[in-house]
């Protein structure tokens, strides 16, 4: 049942037979009082037996030689419709015992709410609302004059008076009873007019089916359970499932066949429309198969989590500096979706335009431990079951996610970290609520997402008059198999996933131009113009001047001050740092240590303290950056903690080479400014001198264990080691 108390999805009872259970609120008065007219005028003043109309129907029966009237009342009716016999005197007083046990069990109310559930209306249909629905379409409670009468009069012939094939036998039945109730003046004289002109133009339909995943589900959930009463919309739902089948139409001829939608309503937690598929029926496609608990890769739809997390480590704030330049974690070498990088970025840009390697960086300056730990908390089920067994892989996709954990995660940005439990049924009205990011770090992501200036806004959405007001997030799988986008404002969160179940990856698949476009049509269409007022700054929000070079709080250096929010007691408090003091000889030729420093002939200049990994993106893309000066060629001090960092070949790897191809292995470090020249060593045996940024190459003669050494131009040393076999 639905949250509008309309039948969502009904199913055969075990016997085969259509019974759709009726609430007490949904007994039609006017269909009350034809029944009990009808069928039983003493109801409510006989003990379950009316010994008046036994007397008469005994009389005549006698006197007649045949059954002329019937003496049953509705409770003995309910007792044969419980325990059906075969109707004999003997039985006649079973049933006579049976409906006084009845009386004394149940009330009167309860009764006749008995009788309108089980009294049969043809074929495999017992029970009003069942017949409502199948019939009329429509809930016992909205039943008209005419209609409630039809169904009165069904039930004493259900197998010669069936809708839809002797319609007009019902309407001959349905007049007679109309005219008896005019003459005893039971409803107004007008309407008795209006019900003997209403045709009667009903027929059999099936049983509603709006929502199959979602009733499957809800019924292995609650099993047992007559009636389940959901919090799904049918308007909600309806609207869902004609835009997600209408787009797929259009995503068919790109080879994409299969969709899913989940829609969370953010001020109760509630369902209101589930989307397993966009097409149940589609054999073809595994149209049965539940999109919204089906484990996928998640793309790139963590990184917000991610960054909410280390806000609330204190690890960055939004215009922290992070540089995206090529990394290598131990063979493991991150790209970015477009293969191209920024060099330096702040962390708002960096999730705005979901970048990879920044994200990297952050799950490994946090920890992979600490941030499955979180997923946890978050009711990730892969996380639960695969424990901390994961790589930095994991924040690109690398693990597994279902469309309902993403969409609860993201409603939990839209309530200020709240992660609250879903709710299905109408009677779940306690929410479970646990804070999984604060309210500050919840806040700042809600800022980031909402920004239009980013990749993933779908081609000519800008332009459009009618773009939501939502923070949204997309995501694309690796191999492009799964295309997500989910949003959320203050009213709803939206789930949307689109691909294929199969598997199957196709080129044209994206979270930005195959997923986003029905999300925003999802908002534009179920909350439409909605409120424009959005997430106010919580309490533990701060703003704080900080340096556009670094993001950090500003040092005596620092120009062209920007505002950044950031956590009091929690965001780093270090200052910036993105320019050092260095004492150069005043022709700027050559820089000075303190073991070096003349006494005379010196300066002090402020330099750029750029990163080794950011001073090699520079040289090989030929970016210019101001560089320090080389060292004191005199100066014989060597500073150990400034040594190269080899980058290639990772450390500790075996490498398997086809002696036949004649395979090199490629040498290359990130130096500090200054280093100019770098000396390459092969098992202590000079190999190449080269320039700081360059790549060199070496070919193995022999299998084993080789020791690579890198020494720069002021004799700082680097050792890696690395094993060779060849196939």
């Amino acid at each position: 049942m639905a949250a509008d108390g309309s039948v969502v999805h009904a199913f055969l009872s075990k016997d085969e037979k259509w019974r759709m259970q009726l609430e007490p609120d949904e007994i039609n008065l006017v269909l009350k009082q034809a029944v009990l007219l009808k069928e039983d005028q003493y109801f409510y003043a006989h003990p379950g037996v009316n010994p008046f109309a036994i007397g008469r129907a005994l009389v005549n029966n006698l006197t007649k030689g045949r059954k002329t009237s019937g003496a049953s009342t509705i409770t003995m009716q309910v007792a044969r419709l419980l325990y059906p016999k075969d109707r004999t005197y003997v039985n006649k007083l079973v049933e006579v015992f049976r409906a006084l046990q009845l009386e004394g069990r149940y009330s009167k109310d309860e009764i006749l709410q008995l009788y309108l559930n089980l009294v049969p209306y043809g074929g495999n249909i017992e029970g009003v609302k069942a017949a409502s629905v199948l019939y009329f379409q429509q809930s016992p409670r909205a039943l008209s004059l005419a209609q409630a009468v039809a169904l009165t009069v069904i039930p004493n012939k259900p197998s010669s008076l069936r809708i839809g094939v002797q319609n007009d036998r019902i309407v001959a039945f349905r007049n007679k009873w109309l005219k008896e109730y005019a003459q005893l003046n039971a409803f107004p004289g007008e309407a008795i007019q209006d019900a003997l002109q209403e045709p009667l133009e009903a027929f059999r339909v099936q049983a509603p089916k709006l929502a199959p995943h979602f009733a499957y589900r809800m019924l292995k959930k609650y099993p047992g359970k007559a009636i389940i009463k959901t919090t799904l919309k049918p308007a909600v739902q309806e609207k869902v499932q004609q835009l997600a089948f209408n787009y797929l139409q259009r995503l068919k001829a790109l080879n994409i066949h299969n969709a899913a939608v989940l829609v969370l309503n953010n001020q109760t937690q509630t369902v209101e429309a589930y989307l397993g598929s966009a097409d149940f029926l589609d054999d073809m496609h595994a149209g049965q198969v539940d999109g919204i608990r089906a484990l996928r890769s998640p793309g790139s739809t963590l990184k917000p989590f991610l960054y909410a997390t280390a806000f609330d480590k204190g690890l960055i704030t939004p215009k922290t500096i992070i540089t995206d330049v090529p990394i290598d974690y131990a063979g493991y070498r991150p790209e970015n979706y477009f293969g191209t990088y920024h060099g330096s970025v702040t962390i708002e840009r960096a999730l705005a335009t979901s970048l990879n390697i920044p994200a990297v960086k952050i799950l490994d300056q946090m920890g992979v431990e600490a941030f499955v730990q979180k997923l946890q908390q978050a009711e990730f089920s892969e996380m639960k079951r695969r424990g901390t067994h994961m790589g930095l892989s994991l924040i690109l996709g690398g693990c597994g996610a279902t469309l309902e954990e993403l969409t609860s995660l993201y409603a939990a940005f839209a309530q200020g970290g709240k992660l609250a439990s879903v709710q299905w049924l109408q009677e779940d009205t306690v929410k479970q609520q646990k804070q999984i990011v604060s309210a500050a770090a919840a806040y700042m992501v809600n800022q980031i997402l909402t920004q239009l200036q980013r990749p993933d806004l779908p081609h000519n959405a800008q332009n459009s008059a009618h773009l939501p007001k939502i923070a949204w997030k997309t995501g694309t799988s690796y191999g492009r198999k799964d295309a997500w986008s989910i949003g959320y404002n203050k009213n709803y969160t939206i789930g949307v996933w689109v691909g294929n179940f199969s598997g199957e990856g196709v080129p044209e698949l994206n979270g930005t131009d195959t997923a986003t476009p029905l999300l925003f049509s999802l908002f534009n269409t179920i909350d439409y113009n909605s409120s424009e007022s959005w997430y106010q700054a919580p309490a533990e929000v701060a703003y704080r001047s900080v340096c556009p070079q670094s993001g950090l709080p500003v040092n005596t250096f620092c120009q062209d001050l920007i505002l950044d929010t950031f956590i009091p007691g929690t965001s780093s408090i270090n200052k910036c740092a993105h320019l050092k003091k260095v004492t150069v000889s005043e022709d700027g030729k050559f820089a000075y240590c303190t073991s070096c420093q003349p006494n005379i002939g010196y300066k002090q200049a402020w330099y750029p303290n750029l990163a080794p990994e950011l001073l090699s993106f520079y040289a090989e893309q030929n970016l210019p950056f101001k560089k320090l000066p080389p060292h004191n060629p005199v100066c014989n001090r060597v500073f150990q903690e400034f040594a190269p960092v080899i980058t290639s070949p990772t450390a500790n790897m075996e490498f398997l080479l086809e002696r036949e191809e004649q395979q090199k292995l490629m040498l290359h470090c990130n130096t500090i400014n200054e280093v100019k020249k770098v000396y390459w060593y092969v098992n202590d045996k000079f190999l190449q001198a080269a320039g700081a940024s360059d790549r060199v190459f070496f070919e193995p003669t022999q299998a084993g264990k080789f020791k690579i050494s890198c020494t720069d131009d002021q004799g700082r040393n680097t050792n890696t080691y690395i094993t060779v076999r060849f196939l």
